[in-house]
C-alpha cells in the first residue's frame, strides 16, 4: 500500500470517527434522555449495531457513493483525499458546535466540490435523484411521525395526560428497540460517507469499506458520543414516550427505505422531521421552532461549504502536484 492509500485510510477511519459521534443524538438521544436506558449501555448498543449496519447493510449505498456521483475512474488517492479530507473538517466542526446537520449532503457535495476543481466529470442525474429524495424526506416524515404518534397512542392506549407506569415500561422497551433500530440504519447508511472514496479509487471492496468505516463509527460512538445524545431530543421538540418512539421509528423506516434502492438521506433530517410531526399531534406549543431555524440554516449551509472548500483544496492539490 502507498503512502497516500495509507493516509487514506487514516483520513477514512478519523471521518467515520466524526459521524459516528455526531448521530449518537439521532439514534439514541431520545432513549437514553427519557430513561429508558442509562449512557453506557445506550452507546455500547448503538456502536455495535452501526458496526453491524455497516458491515452488512451498506453495499448498494457504498457503490452508489463510489461510483455513480462522479466518473471514478478519473479519482486518484489524492483527489480521495480532498474529499474526504473537507468532509471530515465539517462534520467534526458541527459536531464540536453541537448542530446536527447531514453529513451525507456534506460529503455529496465535497465530491462535487472536487470533480468541479478536478475537471473530473459528475454524474448530475445521480445528484439530482439524491436531491428528490433529500427534498421528500423531511416532510414524509413529519406525516408519519404525526400518524405513528397517534396511533402508537391507540395501540398501547397511551395519554399523555395520565402517568400508567405499566403503559410507560412498554413504550421505554419499545424506544429502545427503535434506538437499536436507529444505530443499525446509521451503520447502513452514513459510512459510505467515509468509505465510499475506498471504491471509488478501487482500494478495497464494499465487504472490507464496511469493515473499516464500522470500526470507525464504533470508536466514535463510545469516545465521543456523548455531546449530542441531549441535543435532539430536547432542544427541537417537548417530547413523551409515545411520540419518541413514533419519531424514532420513522426515522429508521424512512432511511432504510432509501438505503434498500442504494440511496441515502439524513438520519438527522429524517429525525427532526418525524419529531416535528409528532410534535404536532400533541400541539405545536411542543417545539422550538428558533432550534428548527437553526438548524435548516445548518442544513443549508453545510452542502454549499463542502462544495467551495472542497473546489478550493482540489484546485490547491492540482497546483502542489504541478510544482
Amino acid at each position: 500500500m502507498s503512502s497516500e492509500a495509507l493516509v487514506l485510510v487514516l483520513v477514512v477511519l478519523a471521518f467515520a470517527w466524526s459521524i459516528g459521534a455526531h448521530y449518537t443524538g439521532a439514534c439514541m438521544g431520545m432513549p437514553y434522555g427519557s430513561g429508558s436506558i442509562k449512557l453506557v449501555p445506550a452507546l455500547v448498543l448503538m456502536a455495535v449495531l452501526a458496526l453491524f449496519g455497516a458491515v452488512f447493510a451498506s453495499h448498494r449505498v457504498e457503490s452508489t457513493v463510489g461510483l455513480q456521483i462522479v466518473d471514478a475512474s478519473k479519482v486518484t488517492v489524492a483527489a480521495a483525499l480532498v474529499i474526504i479530507i473537507s468532509a471530515f473538517l465539517l462534520t467534526t466542526v458541527y459536531t464540536a458546535r453541537k448542530i446536527p446537520t447531514s453529513t451525507i449532503q456534506i460529503l455529496v457535495f465535497c465530491v462535487v466540490g472536487m470533480a468541479l476543481g478536478s475537471g473530473i466529470a459528475v454524474h448530475w442525474l445521480t445528484i439530482l435523484k439524491l436531491a428528490i429524495i433529500w427534498v421528500i424526506a423531511p416532510p414524509a416524515a413529519l406525516v408519519l411521525g404525526y400518524v405513528f404518534t397517534h396511533g402508537l397512542d391507540r395501540i398501547v392506549g397511551f395519554n399523555p395526560k395520565v402517568q400508567q407506569s405499566g403503559v410507560l415500561r412498554t413504550l421505554s422497551v419499545i424506544l429502545v428497540v427503535v434506538g437499536a433500530a436507529a444505530s443499525f440504519t446509521m451503520g447502513a447508511n452514513d459510512v459510505s460517507n467515509a468509505t465510499g472514496v475506498f471504491i471509488m479509487t478501487h482500494l478495497f471492496s464494499v465487504w472490507t469499506a464496511g469493515l473499516i468505516g464500522g470500526v470507525g463509527l464504533l470508536i466514535g460512538v463510545l469516545t465521543w458520543g456523548k455531546p449530542l445524545l441531549k441535543k435532539v431530543a430536547f432542544d427541537i421538540v417537548h417530547v413523551d414516550l409515545s411520540m419518541a418512539s413514533a419519531a424514532q421509528l420513522v426515522q429508521a423506516v424512512v432511511v432504510l427505505l432509501a438505503v434498500a434502492f442504494g440511496f441515502f438521506t439524513s438520519m438527522n433530517q429524517a429525525l427532526v422531521g418525524a419529531m416535528m410531526g409528532a410534535g404536532l399531534a400533541r400541539g405545536t406549543g411542543t417545539i422550538e421552532w428558533k432550534a428548527i431555524s437553526n438548524i435548516v440554516k445548518g442544513w443549508i449551509i453545510a452542502p454549499i461549504s463542502g462544495i467551495v472548500i472542497a473546489f478550493l483544496l482540489a484546485k490547491l492539490a492540482g497546483i502542489w502536484f504541478t510544482l
